[in-house]
Formats: structure tokens, C-alpha cells, sequence
């Protein structure tokens, strides 16, 4: 019995050993090794100083006022990113912020990562982080950012962070940083673009990067440019908010940081084709205050040719190209009739942020019928798809002959900016007949 239970704790002592060895062993790209958590006592009084909050710890020379604002931001952030991924923060995450890091103490700077501080210096930011794991899965992870102190740096870190800390992954290079860049641009409420003129501009301007591309280029890496990070986030802003792709992305992206062995193509690779076009469409149309779901395309509605009484289609004023139903013949004569009135913006826009719905006229809109305004804005408007290409948009307003240029699939919308369809209200009713 005795040798038994010598037996039994030579088994446990090599058990608690070997359990130790494997929690010291860190399965982390960030560097591995010791470092000291900013206290209060080491922070000078003046210049450089240490704020807290529920979630963050926060070093930096910003003024009181405006790191009390960064620690809100970061405050919405995590409540939003925390409330996305259905998982809480449960450490605090420690952040080095800094506008001028020339000129902090040294006795801070000695309790930084030199590659942190390297990277302030080039006006950039970094989050180091260490998972200890067992069996690969993880079980305690730290992690710490640096960040020059402008408007998404510290947002965009802390994300990463975020991640490191509840899953002990951040996910692939396209989906890591992509949703790193929506964190720092996403406002409690808002689903619309608001993404800074730098990056929207960049995006409309250029040729459109390749969907393979961007989930599948291992020459891309973290950090290489902010080019890439633009392309990347306007993915994963896309399939984050879109109606018709949203569903599958929460479970790709939390399969993803569970380190699952599954990528963009096994989820979305029968929709591929649609997804190209709406990300293209994405991209040509970008503005600050677009919203996806408001213009996902219509995939599902049957196209016929008119019904001897007619087609009719309800058109909303807040939304974006919307599928008539019709199938249209090249140089076939068909009717339109269009009745009711619908308003454009006004002061009853989306106030809760400074988006572009908020922005808008502060004078109310007087409604409109299906011919708009004096501006054309309001004015009912067509184009037809066909072997996913779109033409040019023309006219229709309320009523008349129009004779179909090719033959396709017919979309109507309410004209108006593509970023300031949100708050538009109402519907018209429009009726299509076929021209005997």
C-alpha cells in the first residue's frame, strides 16, 4: 500500500512539474519575456502620467482632458467589441500612449519594450503579447500597448489586445487587422462608414485589390502598410454589416481566434461571386456615412416580365438599388407610374455621432414625389444588371415610356447621396407594364 502511494505521488509531482514547464512555454508571434506593469508610484507627477479605468491602464503625456477622452473611446470600444465577439475582458489591458516620448522620464522608459518604444517613435504602435498554453489551448495571456497618441492608433491596438487576452489569438493577418481597423472606427449605434478621408479617398481612387488577395496573400504581414490595413478593414466592414453575408462572419471570426481550421474560402466560397460585386460596389461608392445594410443587394427576388395588370414595386427612400421584379427585353417599350411622396434627411437625421446623417441641412426636407426636387434628388431612378455588371443609372421620376436599352434585370432606387440614405423616410408605389 505504502509503495502504492509513493507511486500515486511521484505520478502528481510529475504531473504539477510537467504542467509548470508547460505554462512558462509561450505559443505567441510577440516577444516573450518580462516586463513591469506601469504603477503609480513610478509615474513622475508631471508630464507623463497614469490614468485608469474598468478596462485600461493608461500611461501617457496627453492632458488630463484628452486622456480622459481616449480612455472613454477606449471604454466604447471594448464594450462594443466584447459585446460583438459574446466574450468579456477579464484583464485590464496596460497602454503606453504618447505624443512626444523624447521627452518622458527614464525611469519610465526603462520599464518599456524597446520595440514599443521603436515604434512610437515612427508614429505607430504595437501590442506585445504573451499566451502560456497547455496542450494549445491557452490559458493565461498578458499583453501591452504601445501607441502614438492620435485619433485610431491606441483604438487599434488596444483591439488586438482585446483579442490576445480573451482568445489568445488574433486571427489571420486580413481578419486581425481588418477588424482591428473597424474597432477603432466603430461608434455605439452607427453601422455607417467613418473611416478618416485618407483611407476612403485611397479606396475610391484605386484599382480594387482582389478578394484572394487580400485573405490570401502570405507576402502581406502585420504592420507592412496602412494601404493594406484600408484594404482589410473595408473586407471586413463589408462582411460584418452587409445583410447578406453578416450571419456567417461572427462564426468565421470566432472560429478564427479559436485557432479553427477553416478560412474565408470554406465559408464564403459559393458566395464569392456576389461578394465581389458588392465589395467592388462597395468600393466605387464609398462616403463617409454609407451603410451596407442598407445597400445589400437583393440576391433573392425572381425576375419575370411584367404582368399583363402590371408590376408594382414598393420603393423605399432609405435604401439603396432594389430589385423591380422585372425582367426587361433590349428594345422593348415598357410604362412606369410612380404615386406617394417620401422625404430626404432633414433634422431628424442619426444625432447620436457626428456621421454624416448628423451633418446634414439642419432644415428640415419638405416630401417629395417620385420627379424629386429641384436638384433631381428624390427622383426615382433605374439601371439593369445583368452577369453582375451595372449601367449607367437614368432617369424615370414619376411617370412616362421608357424603352430598355438591353435586356436584364431592372433596380429602382430614390436618388440621393449614397451616404445619406439613412435618414431618409417614406415609400413610393411604382407600376411597370409592358408597352404593346
Amino acid at each position: 500500500m505504502r509503495a502504492c502511494h509513493d507511486s500515486i505521488h511521484r505520478w502528481v509531482v510529475c504531473c504539477v512539474v510537467a504542467l509548470t514547464l508547460l505554462m512558462v512555454h509561450s505559443e505567441s508571434g510577440a516577444q516573450s519575456r518580462t516586463r513591469k506593469t506601469p504603477n503609480a508610484e513610478a509615474i513622475p507627477a508631471g508630464g507623463v502620467r497614469l490614468y485608469t479605468s474598468p478596462n485600461f491602464r493608461l500611461v501617457t503625456d496627453l492632458s488630463e482632458e484628452d486622456a480622459e477622452a481616449l480612455l472613454v473611446r477606449l471604454e466604447t470600444m471594448i464594450k462594443l467589441v466584447s459585446g460583438y465577439w459574446g466574450r468579456r475582458l477579464t484583464k485590464t489591458i496596460d497602454m503606453y500612449v504618447a505624443e512626444d516620448i523624447s521627452k518622458w522620464p527614464a525611469d519610465v522608459l526603462a520599464q518599456m519594450s524597446p520595440r514599443g518604444i521603436s515604434q512610437i517613435e515612427g508614429r505607430a504602435g504595437v501590442t506585445e503579447a504573451v499566451v502560456q498554453s497547455i496542450g494549445g489551448r491557452p490559458v493565461n495571456s498578458e499583453a501591452v500597448v504601445y501607441a502614438v497618441a492620435d485619433h485610431g492608433t491606441p483604438q487599434h491596438e488596444a483591439v488586438h489586445a482585446y483579442c490576445s487576452l480573451t482568445f489568445g489569438e488574433t486571427g489571420p493577418v486580413w481578419y486581425s487587422e481588418g477588424m482591428a481597423e473597424v474597432g477603432q472606427y466603430w461608434k455605439e449605434g452607427d453601422k455607417s462608414v467613418s473611416a478618416p478621408d485618407i483611407v476612403i479617398e485611397y479606396l475610391t481612387q484605386s484599382e480594387p485589390k482582389s478578394l484572394n488577395d487580400i485573405v490570401n496573400n502570405p507576402l502581406e504581414t502585420t504592420g507592412d502598410s496602412w494601404q493594406n490595413y484600408a484594404w482589410r478593414w473595408a473586407l471586413c466592414h463589408l462582411l460584418g454589416f452587409n445583410e447578406n453575408y453578416t450571419d456567417r462572419f461572427k462564426p468565421l471570426g470566432l472560429a478564427l481566434l479559436g485557432g479553427g481550421n477553416i478560412d474565408f474560402w470554406q465559408v464564403y466560397g459559393a458566395q464569392a461571386t456576389e461578394i465581389e460585386f458588392e465589395y467592388k460596389f462597395f468600393l466605387e461608392h464609398l462616403e463617409p456615412g454609407y451603410r451596407v445594410d442598407l445597400c445589400s443587394w437583393d440576391w433573392k427576388s425572381k425576375f419575370i416580365a411584367p404582368r399583363s395588370s402590371g408590376t408594382a414595386i414598393k420603393l423605399r427612400a432609405d435604401r439603396g438599388w432594389q430589385a423591380s421584379k422585372v425582367r426587361v427585353e433590349a428594345g422593348q417599350a415598357y410604362s412606369f407610374e410612380c404615386a406617394g411622396e417620401w422625404t430626404l434627411g432633414g433634422e431628424e437625421g442619426n444625432d447620436a455621432d457626428d456621421s454624416a446623417a448628423a451633418r446634414r441641412d439642419d432644415a428640415a426636407s419638405e416630401p417629395v414625389t417620385a420627379d424629386g426636387d429641384a436638384s433631381g434628388k428624390g427622383r426615382v431612378v433605374a439601371c439593369i444588371f445583368k452577369d453582375y455588371e451595372l449601367t449607367e443609372e437614368f432617369d424615370w421620376g414619376a411617370s412616362g415610356t421608357w424603352t430598355a436599352p438591353q435586356d436584364g434585370w431592372l433596380f429602382l432606387r430614390c436618388r440621393d447621396d449614397w451616404g445619406r440614405l439613412a435618414d431618409n423616410k417614406g415609400a413610393v408605389t411604382c407600376k411597370i407594364k409592358l408597352v404593346k
